[in-house]
């Protein structure tokens, strides 16, 4: 079999190709057998009418172009397999002649093809990851968060005015300004109020900055129309009174880190032993993590040095594969599409917005991988794929390659395995400099 490639416009592939005269007369062969055995022609048994008797009876149209149809479906995979195409979405056959028997026959089809973009360039990405070992900021940082747990929150000297440090239970009283009906989300004998918080406004919070233990306010705001505090937001457009009275102000007091304190709250000997346990759990989360984060961030810098736009087509497709994932997770997690929106607080219409963003780089990182592979000779070996099925762990490995072969499929497996050693390709050239994160995030916390 022969097969003539042409590149097309809006990358598109035409591929001619040649059917050898002795595998087409084996396909119509084929047919009249399957022909013979499936009807009864009358003076004859089941499987041995003649092809002439085939003919008048169905029709040596008909024939044909099921043997077309044989021909042109076998043939579409095998080229595809030993041309090394990599096909995007289905192929167009358009219209073929019929094959003739004792001849060559020659179909054309045309089908969208992966472009060849060019990265900006090929040099090692350079990437920054955490430091292999835990550090004395991360360590810092852990134990902070285990003794939050045991903070306390006391009342403060009556003299002490509420500030974005400190904290106050108040008692308080909302009313729609429009009528007078109480707001009851709102209205409370007592609640704890944390500045900044985000379950009132700025405007809300900026009222009670100031106020001392038994001060009373009482003012209205127009809640905008954008609001997004938790209990604004259904209020918005709205004017609403409030009266409000500090009944006290809290500070917090977070305890001493001493060997007493975590032998009593911990289970540990001292606070070195707590300090240990913290750094050997870090650490070992990071020897699992580090080559995760090593991946996704040579992705980032791979997609960067993509700059063409992502045919569609391809874009679709990614789309098509994020989204089927999706569904699958939420089936298996047991989740609703409803309730998943609700925990993301978004809508179909963000969710849709975010998934075509993710195709978008999903797809522009297929295309770098593909230029990164090409650009330096990285091809997959037909042991390769046959390996990928043994690994894959199905019951007939052989078979399940075969079947995958004759249904044209085969070269998503081989580019899955190309893409892939492509990025192994990427990290192990990456240029990788190690920094203390949590170190960095309190320098620009101080500043």
């Amino acid at each position: 079999m022969e097969a003539k490639i042409e590149k097309l416009e809006n990358n598109k592939t035409k591929v001619v190709v040649t059917v050898p005269a002795k595998v087409v007369d084996d396909k119509i062969g084929r047919v009249y057998r399957e022909l013979a055995g499936k009807y009864n022609f009358p003076g004859f048994r089941k499987g041995k009418a003649p092809r002439a008797v085939i003919d008048n009876a169905i029709g040596k149209e008909a024939v044909l172009a099921q043997a077309t149809e044989d021909v042109v479906n076998d043939a579409y995979p095998a080229v595809v397999e030993e041309q090394r195409l990599f096909p995007v979405g289905s192929p167009d056959f358009g219209d073929p002649d019929p094959v003739a028997a004792g001849a060559d026959f020659t179909f054309e089809f045309t089908v969208g093809a992966k472009p060849e973009v060019e990265l900006d360039s090929y040099d090692a990405v350079e990437i920054e990851l955490p430091m292999k070992e835990a550090t004395e900021a991360e360590v810092a940082d852990q134990i902070e968060s285990l003794t939050r747990h045991f903070e306390t929150y006391e009342n403060a000297p009556a003299d002490v005015a509420l500030s974005a440090d400190n904290y106050a239970d108040v008692e308080m009283k909302a009313t729609k300004a429009e009528d007078g009906s109480e707001v009851s989300s709102l209205t409370a004998e007592s609640r704890f109020f944390v500045p900044a918080g985000g379950l009132f406004s700025a405007a809300f919070d900026e009222q009670l900055m100031g106020m001392k233990k038994g001060e009373r306010k009482s003012f209205e705001l127009d809640i905008p129309e954008d609001e997004s505090s938790v209990l604004l937001s259904d209020l918005a457009g709205q004017k609403v009174a409030f009266d409000v009275t500090v009944a006290v102000v809290k500070t917090k007091e977070t305890p001493e880190l001493t060997d007493e304190l975590v032998k009593e709250k911990l289970g540990y000997d001292s606070v070195a032993d707590l300090r240990k346990e913290v750094s050997d759990s870090i650490t070992e989360q990071k020897s699992s993590m580090i080559p995760r984060l090593k991946e996704s961030a040579c992705a980032t810098k791979l997609i960067e040095r993509v700059s063409c736009e992502v045919p569609e087509d391809m874009a679709e497709e990614a789309e098509s594969e994020l989204l089927q994932d999706f569904f699958a997770q939420l089936q298996q997690q047991g989740l609703s599409f409803d309730s998943y929106l609700a925990a993301r607080g978004i809508d179909s219409n963000q969710f849709k917005e975010d998934i075509k963003l993710q195709a978008a780089d999903e797809a522009k990182q297929q295309l770098a991988l593909d230029a990164w592979a090409r650009k330096f000779g990285i091809d997959v070996a037909d042991e390769e794929v046959t390996l990928e099925f043994e690994r894959a762990g199905v019951e007939n490995p052989a078979k399940t390659e075969a079947e995958w072969r004759k249904s044209g499929r085969l070269f998503l497996i081989r580019e899955g395995i190309q893409r892939r050693k492509a990025m192994e390709d990427v990290m192990e050239k990456a240029k990788v400099t190690e920094v203390d994160f949590a170190a960095r995030s309190k320098d620009e916390e101080s500043k």
